[in-house]
Order: C-alpha cells, then sequence, then structure tokens
C-alpha cells in the first residue's frame, strides 16, 4: 500500500517518542508527509529542534515541532514531557511509543530502576496512562507502540523485574519488548468504546542504529549486522505510519502488526494476568494511575 493511499492527517497531532533518528525519524517524517502536526520528540540540546526543521522541509509541512526530553527514562522527566505535551496541546490524536534501546550491561537510573525497563517500558505506560484522557476527549485517537518479536525470548519474573540477578542484556531487551505488548493488551481494554486504538508494531530487524549506543565490539558488530542483515528505516517505519493512519484500522485495538498484516505474537504476550500484574507495578513505581 502507497503512503499515498493513506487519508490526510491534517488538523491531526501527532507526537513520536525517539524521533531524532532511525524508526523514530522516518515515522515523523510520514506522519508529517500526511498532513499531521507532527511533534518529534528527542534527545540532545537542540537535536530536536534541528530534526524537525528538516522534516518540515523534507514533507513541505511546516507544522513539525521538536520537544527535547533530557531522559525519558527517567520517572521525572517522562512525567515532565507529559505535562508538557498537554499545556501545549489541547487536542492529541496519535502517540507513538517508539523511544528504546537495547543495553549490553546492565545500568540503572537515578531511580534506581534498571535502565531497559526503565525506557523501554515505563515511560511509554507513564506517557499513555497521562495523555490518554486528553486522547479520549480528542478521539477518534490511536497510541502505537513499537514493540519487536524479541518478545519470542522475554522471560518475566516478577520478583525480579529489574534483572539485579542473571542480567543479559538481549533477554532483558526481549522480556521489555513482552511487556510492552502486555501494556498494549490493558491500555486497549481501558480504552475501548472510548475512541482510542492501542495497538503494538513489529518494525522487523531495522538498519537504525539499534545496539550503537553500547560503543566497542558490539557497536562494531551490529553496524556488520546491520549492513548485512537489516531492513531499511523506511520499510521498517511503513508498519507505523499504517497503523497510526490507516482508515481499515480505526476500530481495530489490542493487536499487534508486522508487515501491515496481523502477528500473533507468543502465547506468553496474551497473558492477562501478567499484563494486568505489570500495568499495576508500572503504576506504583511511577506513581501514575492507569
Amino acid at each position: 500500500m502507497a503512503a499515498s493511499s493513506l487519508p490526510n492527517l491534517a488538523g491531526r497531532v501527532a507526537v513520536v517518542t525517539g524521533a531524532t533518528s532511525g524508526i523514530g525519524r522516518e515515522v515523523a517524517l510520514g506522519l508529517a508527509r500526511l498532513g499531521a502536526s507532527t511533534v518529534v520528540v528527542g534527545r540532545g540540546p537542540g537535536r530536536a529542534n534541528r530534526i524537525a526543521s528538516d522534516l518540515a522541509r523534507d514533507s513541505g509541512n511546516p507544522k513539525v515541532e521538536g520537544l527535547e526530553v533530557s531522559d525519558l527514562a527517567v520517572i521525572a522527566e517522562a512525567r515532565s514531557l507529559a505535562a508538557t505535551l498537554l499545556e501545549r496541546y489541547p487536542t492529541l490524536h496519535i502517540l507513538v511509543n517508539n523511544a528504546g534501546a537495547y543495553f549490553r550491561r546492565r545500568e540503572v537510573t537515578s531511580d534506581g530502576l534498571e535502565r531497559t525497563f526503565a525506557l523501554n517500558v515505563l515511560a511509554p505506560y507513564i506517557l499513555t496512562a497521562t495523555l490518554m484522557p486528553r486522547l479520549i476527549a480528542s478521539a477518534p485517537a490511536r497510541v502505537v507502540n513499537v514493540a519487536s518479536a524479541a518478545e519470542q525470548s522475554g522471560r518475566i519474573d516478577f520478583d525480579d523485574l529489574q534483572f539485579e540477578h542473571g542480567y543479559r542484556g538481549f533477554r532483558v531487551y526481549g522480556s521489555s519488548k513482552l511487556e510492552l505488548l502486555w501494556l498494549t493488551r490493558t491500555f486497549a481494554q481501558r480504552s475501548a468504546g472510548k475512541g482510542v486504538t492501542v495497538n503494538a508494531v513489529h518494525p522487523g530487524y531495522v538498519r537504525s542504529g539499534f545496539g550503537l549506543n553500547n560503543g566497542g565490539g558490539t557497536a562494531f558488530a551490529m553496524r556488520i549486522l546491520g549492513r548485512l542483515f537489516a531492513r531499511s528505516v523506511a520499510r521498517g517505519a511503513d508498519t507505523v505510519i499504517w497503523t497510526a493512519s490507516a482508515s481499515e484500522l480505526a476500530t481495530e485495538n489490542g493487536k499487534y502488526y508486522h508487515d501491515r498484516a496481523p502477528l500473533t505474537g507468543t502465547a506468553a504476550s496474551q497473558d492477562l494476568g501478567s499484563a494486568q500484574r505489570l500495568s499495576e507495578e508500572c503504576a506504583r513505581l511511577s506513581g501514575v494511575s492507569p
């Protein structure tokens, strides 16, 4: 399906996290090309504004703005971002939770949380929970979570949710994507009948700079693997843009997509009891009620 067959999004406000590079940048560009007033959320002094300016030029849409966040893995920063979005935008129609990363070694945020969980799981929870009333008021609206088939390797121990024992980078990354699918299910249940859909996308293995934050041999290996096996950023972003905008998905809720087709996911990803337990734990840790 060509981008031209997607609906015009003029008058709609779209927020994309992790939008200064990789899949997020391409998603923001795609939504801007469709006419959405697009908010580019990213790290780095002035970088979000520079990328927003580039995307406005490349899309031909002047309504692209940058919004800087210091560290989305920090609870106060995620809550501050949500508050700023509520202050600046009276209506919100699309939220793409794209920001995420893989960390080879265990890192802990200033909140004392394992960084993969804090960035890939808790930050999307905080943004979605905080912005949901505005999304409902602006309905029809959509939330799209950028997940991964890496969820197949996920293993969740609620007694060691922060992986203080036996940390393995890829296993922890996969676990975070399983948890993101759980959040997709629980938010979809809560938004049912309120004009807001919450869905997830597996973009595939994308040549997006994934893993380069680790530096050294890990970054070198990821560059080689990316050149050999990864798909283009445009291809990876395509289904995210489609899920955020396609008319035929207007009422599809709690689904998981890959290459514009439904994806079942693992049996674990459909465990609604664990999904609810995770949501309650995210509420406890963040202080943000769902």
